[in-house]
């Protein structure tokens, strides 16, 4: 979609992230029409958008796949099906009953797009996410100083400082330790937010970690070339050699305009149904976006969560029919060659 269209599917699935994409495959083997929105321009989400090649443990059946990886693969798991990939658009209004049929909405976007569905399933991730900023040297960015690491090799024979304590930050020291000419951690507490195999694996690799401190100062002229680091409330002042300057600080989100969409969010997170049906009747969510008692998220989670979902939305538009799909080892082979628009369809 180059220019302002209106699309029509029985579903519409808002993320293209892994779950989102996942979803489009369940979708099609249910028969249902599909388009995903996204308002980014590459399908995978945060994976694609931040650490594509960062390896991924907590798929099933993978000991470890790469991000991109991952993303290509339900590409093509969903690709036989068809769906239709709208990229780099925002979902922004709502209409309820713009058409005929169960649910009946019209969804449109920032660019003036509209797609008109029975059902949709939000898949959004954290929605819109803005990376945290260093308490310092900001003006850096972009010249040493970034927040994510699409390409690993760039940071080849570099002194690389990473600030930050959780999953992100321990990922990126240890898959850059092996090819960085050092690599520091730098954290403001004594113990660490990253599963603990990680942080057992930092202590016992190359990797200097420095904890209880905060980057206080950031040097070079015009790109990065130093770091002062400042240890345990101010005892200590400690310089190290840093030209690649990593911020792993986390994110604040934001949902955006699907708070507008009168759906039952709290505190930035959608609340379900064990359906994953939402407080709109014909409004399904899952994934990290969603909230219940009880909730683990992994990406794991989200597969199972939009599987639940897109089976339900199923029965949902097809009164009478269940939502179980059966056992897909019954179903014939679906075809080894997409059958229709990419996720380059714009």
């Amino acid at each position: 979609m180059t220019s302002a269209s209106v699309k029509s599917v029985d579903l519409l699935i808002v993320g293209a992230g892994p779950v989102g994409l996942f979803g489009a495959y369940y979708a099609g083997v249910r028969t249902l029409s599909t388009a995903v929105l996204d308002s980014l321009e590459e399908p995978g989400g945060q994976i694609t958008a931040m650490y594509p090649e960062k390896a991924i443990f907590d798929v099933a059946g993978f000991p470890a796949i790469r991000g991109r990886e991952l993303v290509d693969q339900l590409l093509a798991q969903a690709a036989p099906f068809a769906p239709h990939y709208l990229l780099g658009h925002q979902a922004v209004g709502l209409e309820r009953g713009a058409g005929d049929g169960a649910g009946a909405f019209a969804v449109t976007t920032a660019t003036g797009h509209r797609i008109e569905c029975r059902a949709i399933v939000v898949t959004g991730g954290i929605g819109t996410f803005t990376p945290r900023p260093l308490p310092v040297g900001g003006e850096y960015l972009g010249r040493g100083l970034v927040h994510f690491v699409p390409e690993p090799e760039a940071y080849r024979g570099r002194d690389i400082v990473v600030v930050g304590g959780g999953d992100s930050a321990l990922d990126w020291a240890l898959m850059l330790e092996p090819i960085g000419r050092s690599v520091t951690v730098v954290h403001r507490r004594a113990e660490f937010r990253a599963h603990q195999h990680s942080v057992e694996l930092m202590r016992t690799s190359s990797v200097r970690v420095i904890t209880d401190a905060q980057v206080t100062a950031v040097h070079g002229d015009p790109d990065v070339d130093g770091v002062e680091v400042t240890v345990n409330g101010g005892a200590e002042v400690v310089p190290v050699a840093c030209d690649r300057l990593i911020a792993a600080l986390g994110f604040t989100a934001n949902l955006g305009p699907l708070m507008e969409w009168g759906i039952d969010i709290r505190k930035r997170q959608i609340m379900v149904a064990t359906t994953g049906q939402t407080s709109v009747p014909g409004i399904y969510a899952a994934g990290d976006i969603v909230d219940y008692e009880g909730k683990v998220k992994l990406i794991a989670t989200g597969f199972g969560e939009v599987a639940t979902a897109i089976n339900n939305a199923y029965a949902f538009l097809n009164p009478g029919k269940s939502a179980f799909p059966g056992h897909l080892s019954d179903y014939a082979p679906a075809p080894t060659e997409p059958v229709g628009s990419s996720p380059a369809a714009r």
